[in-house]
């Protein structure tokens, strides 16, 4: 089992903070309430009963405890073709941080200028 796997499993506890599911593989995973869905989760136990299968995908394994991060958010969101947003980059434009590079040198002088004023 890694990173990014699609596997089928059971859920076998369900908690206020995810669900517990146990994996055809024979390994336990958690899906966080965070990755249960693309939204805000209001009570888990409207979304899932003990018992119920489902798909999910690996989003990472802890190798000392062999215990899963489970997500089944990133299938939902697999067919809906979100658009992910960055925060330094746009993914039409391709800026990345040149423009921070670009204004740096100005920045630097402003700074270095306001600071021998003051002592001044």
């Amino acid at each position: 089992m890694k990173t990014g796997d699609k596997l089928r499993g059971q859920v076998t506890g369900i908690q206020p903070y995810g669900v517990f599911v146990s994996l055809e593989n024979g390994t336990v995973g958690l899906v966080h309430i965070s990755e249960l869905k693309t939204g805000y989760v209001d009570n888990i136990h409207d979304l899932f009963e003990l018992g119920q299968d489902v798909k999910v995908q690996v989003i990472d394994v802890d190798e000392f405890t062999g215990k899963a991060s489970l997500s089944i958010r990133s299938l939902e969101e697999e067919h809906h073709r979100l658009p992910r947003k960055h925060r330094f980059s746009s993914d039409k434009r391709k800026f990345g941080f040149e423009p921070l590079k670009k204004a740096l040198p100005i920045w630097t002088k402003e700074s270095l200028d306001f600071l021998e004023n003051r002592q001044s």
